[in-house]
């Protein structure tokens, strides 16, 4: 994760190379410090829930200045002045006003802790086409088609659970429940109407709406699209369709609005961003990107996309360090001119989601990495491309619809399981197994990243990180990581007198590729064991498991 102290310097020099203008509008202006805040770093309890803070102690995160709000006079300061506010944010120490005109901007700009006041958009109706209009859906008669089998009755979403490996962690028990995601899109129209949502609304897991655009509680009455986002995560219609995390609990916030594109609404997102961190959100999962805007001297460049420029990035960044897991589109720019992701998929720390069909295949809509500064983005790829879901406007009924807006509240979903059945550790670990555990996480590339992951697979490499945290016995791997062909020597220090020790090799889909068994007595306590050269036909992670009369202990080995 880059250095979270180096956002704010980005962001003042993002805010000083833009244009000012004195004329009636919005504005961002951005204000110099925290300095004689009401609020202290040593009483957290005072700005962020209990379950925020446990958060950060459950993964060794400081509370530090960007969980300080705004300084209060400084906005009470603004408002004497004359303008009005619609949102701030205190990771990136800013708000976002209403200026009526040229005497307010100048006593605005005269206040000693402003550093700079830059156009954050107008206030007429935006002049860009609808950006979903990109994710058409495809209406078709669901009775009509084959349901995959599975022990769990998922009806149409089978296909595009199994694909990730889902199956085996829903199974297993972990289907999210007790923990938080955060869903962050331009409305959730008609939500209370659909009838695969009413788990989550009749159990009281729906725990908080918030509509940042509009500064009001209702998000159910402006757009559709997070609702059908939230479909793929949080359904829950057997033998119809199951979302990746039915049983987690939702916060539903509305930063986006649709009627119009402006640089305002990447500050309303760090707010929102913000009100999930200091509720306990564990995952944010964001169906939505910035490029161009209805103002074209705000518009991102290319050279933009290097994780640390636009301010929803940074922002991304900041909750991702607050031990956050930040699910993000990668964006429908595919086929245009513009081709790459978008902000905030350049984020560092964060998962950047691209899509494929049910049969893998890179869905040619899909923006395209890498970043500008050269890293793998997007992270990973999922089903986006004729994904099962359901619209306010399908009359209840599954539909499939095209898009990483459909691919990231996937994944989301899946990392809450993830989450669910590793409580206890940090987000990036968790980020790294999903990654390590990708089709394509010795090859990636600038469409599906490290690949389509497999959360069954990254559950035993977690499984095995704890269990070396509290192991009895000391396993040895060399070489580590390994090239095909080569013979790999398995030390393995007991710390009991004699035994027999029973040793499998698993591949990614839990095959075993190679066991053996082998006895320690108590003249030979390091017991060595050979995997011979020719047992690995393809690259990847294996996963190695040793079990002896008193313990069962697990390792990772890496061929490439």
């Amino acid at each position: 994760m880059k250095r979270t102290c180096i956002f704010i310097t980005l962001l003042l020099a993002f805010l000083a190379n833009s244009k000012t203008t004195s004329a009636q509008g919005r504005y961002v202006v951005q204000f110099t410090d925290k300095s004689a805040s009401p609020f202290s770093i040593s009483s957290p309890i005072d700005f962020l829930s209990q379950r925020a803070i446990d958060r950060r102690i459950i993964q060794g995160i400081a509370i530090d200045q960007y969980d300080i709000p705004v300084n209060a006079s400084y906005l009470t300061g603004v408002v004497s002045a004359g303008a009005s506010i619609r949102a701030s944010s205190r990771w990136l120490n800013s708000a976002v006003i209403d200026v009526p005109g040229a005497v307010e901007f100048a006593a605005i700009q005269a206040l000693p802790y402003v550093t700079s006041i830059r156009p954050a958009g107008s206030l007429k109706p935006g002049t860009l086409p609808d950006k979903f209009a990109q994710e058409p859906l495809v209406k078709k008669d669901a009775s009509l088609l084959q349901r995959s089998a599975s022990p769990i009755p998922y009806g149409f979403s089978a296909d595009q659970i199994q694909q990730v490996g889902l199956n085996m962690l829903h199974n297993a028990g972990y289907t999210g429940a007790d923990v938080r995601i955060a869903v962050i899109d331009a409305g959730f129209l008609d939500l209370p109407l659909m009838r695969c949502l009413d788990s989550i609304r009749l159990h009281g897991r729906i725990l908080a709406t918030y509509d940042f655009v509009d500064a009001e509680a209702d998000v159910y009455d402006d757009h559709y699209h997070g609702a059908a986002v939230l479909t793929c995560i949080a359904s829950n219609i057997p033998d119809t369709l199951i979302g990746t995390a039915p049983q987690a609990d939702y916060m539903l916030l509305r930063s986006e609005d649709a009627g119009s594109e402006t640089i305002a609404e990447e500050f309303y997102w760090a707010t929102a961003a913000e009100f999930a961190d200091s509720a306990g959100a564990d995952i944010i999962s964001t169906s939505l990107g910035y490029t161009t805007f209805d103002d074209s001297t705000q518009n991102h460049s290319y050279a933009e996309m290097d994780g640390n420029t636009t301010p929803i990035s940074i922002a991304s960044d900041v909750a991702a360090s607050r031990g956050i897991i930040v699910v993000n589109s990668a964006g429908n720019e595919g086929n245009s001119p513009w081709n790459y992701i978008s902000a905030p998929a350049d984020a560092d720390s964060i998962l950047a989601i691209g899509a494929v069909d049910i049969n893998g295949n890179y869905a040619s809509f899909s923006g395209n990495g890498p970043t500008f500064d050269g890293r793998v983005k997007p992270d990973l790829a999922a089903c986006g491309a004729a994904t099962w879901l359901v619209s306010p406007y399908s009359n209840n009924q599954p539909v499939q619809g095209n898009g990483t807006s459909f691919s990231a509240p996937l994944i989301a979903g899946a990392m809450a399981c993830l989450r669910q059945a590793f409580p206890a550790l940090p987000s990036q670990q968790l980020i790294a197994a999903i990654k390590a555990s990708a089709s394509q996480f010795n090859s990636p590339d600038s469409l599906l990243g490290f690949g389509i992951p497999n959360f069954a697979f990254a559950s035993m490499l977690l499984s095995a990180t704890e269990a070396s945290t509290s192991s009895l016995n000391k396993i040895l791997v060399f070489p580590n990581p390994a090239f095909l062909f080569e013979t790999v020597e398995l030390k393995l220090t007991t710390t009991h007198s004699t035994g027999t020790v029973q040793v499998r090799l698993f591949d990614a889909l839990g095959r075993i590729v190679f066991s053996t068994t082998a006895t320690s007595t108590s003249g030979d306590r390091t017991t060595s064991i050979s995997v011979p050269s020719n047992t690995i036909k393809s690259a990847g992670i294996y996963l190695l498991e040793i079990e002896t009369d008193h313990k069962r202990e697990q390792a990772r080995i890496l061929y490439r």
